[in-house]
């Protein structure tokens, strides 16, 4: 024990003892500064301007742009930049993805690749008169007059509740002969009209081209756009007159017909209507003779 408090007396004797530090002029040894010092106050010194370095430091970088300079931290520019590019990059995503489900209908109306459907809207029509039946609704003279005289004006319009019918016609393409009709069984979505080559081919409504260009299967086709999601494609021409992008109107020349493409068998117009991505028979609408 007295070992020990010995070592301890001599440790404390040792922090507690006091040095000077002196600043002499080197020429003629003046003294120019002295301080008295002990290791103890070496230590606290030190330690305190350490943590007072740090200090300074954190608040140089927490508050200042050179923490900018710093690896790891980034300015609220540089954050602002980042959320608008990650917005951008969003927004650009679905546009994509809105662009990808476009092109796969274009796609399915230049392949014919669909499920069949079939649209019966005689079964339709029949349908909602049992349903007036079951209600059994009472209507005068006058208003079954009027109910006639709409069906009849709507008998063959399959898009009454999409298509305004007061401003919206289909013209036909060409006139001639129908050599193959609409068949879903078959998977020929379209009419072949025979005519002469180089028969003038106009647009069957208003619209924007939205292809045309040579393919190897069905020759110079032109893809319309139209109003109310109705599509116009127009196969085996020998001749195309207007670019994707152009601006037609009802009845415009947008191609001479032919007989191109390893699927023509003759000169013909192949002709096809499409509504919301389904196949529509053209003859409901357009008479070809």
């Amino acid at each position: 024990m007295a070992k020990k408090e010995k070592k301890e007396k001599k440790f404390t004797k040792r922090l507690l003892h006091k040095y000077r530090l002196v600043i002499l002029n080197e020429d003629t040894f003046e003294e120019r500064f002295a301080i008295k010092l002990t290791r103890l106050n070496v230590f606290v010194l030190t330690s305190f301007s350490a943590i007072l370095l740090v200090f300074l430091t954190t608040l140089l970088i927490a508050f200042t742009p050179l923490r900018e300079y710093i690896p790891g931290y980034s300015s609220a520019k540089l954050k602002k930049k980042a959320t608008l590019l990650n917005y951008k990059t969003d927004s650009l995503v679905q546009e994509l993805e809105l662009n990808k489900r476009y092109y796969a209908s274009i796609r399915k109306v230049l392949t014919g690749d669909v499920a069949t459907v079939n649209f019966n809207r005689d079964s339709v029509i029949e349908a909602a008169k049992n349903d007036l039946e079951i209600l059994k609704v009472t209507t005068n003279k006058e208003d079954s007059l009027l109910r006639e005289k709409v069906e009849k004006e709507d008998k063959y319009n399959l898009f009454e509740e999409s298509i305004d019918k007061n401003n919206f016609v289909l013209f036909p393409p060409v006139n001639g002969s129908i050599s193959e009709g609409y068949n879903i069984e078959d998977k020929h979505f379209a009419v072949d009209v025979v005519v002469a080559t180089n028969t003038p081919v106009k647009a069957t409504a208003d619209g924007t081209v939205i292809f045309a260009e040579w393919t190897i299967e069905t020759g110079y086709v032109v893809i319309i756009e139209h109003n109310q999601e109705l599509i116009s494609v127009y196969k085996h021409n020998s001749a195309i007159t207007k670019s994707q992008g152009d601006l037609v109107k009802a009845g415009e020349v947008i191609a001479m017909s032919g007989n191109t493409g390893e699927f023509s068998t003759g000169p013909h117009l192949h002709f096809e209507l499409w509504n919301n991505g389904y196949p529509v028979n053209p003859t409901n609408f357009i008479d070809f003779q």
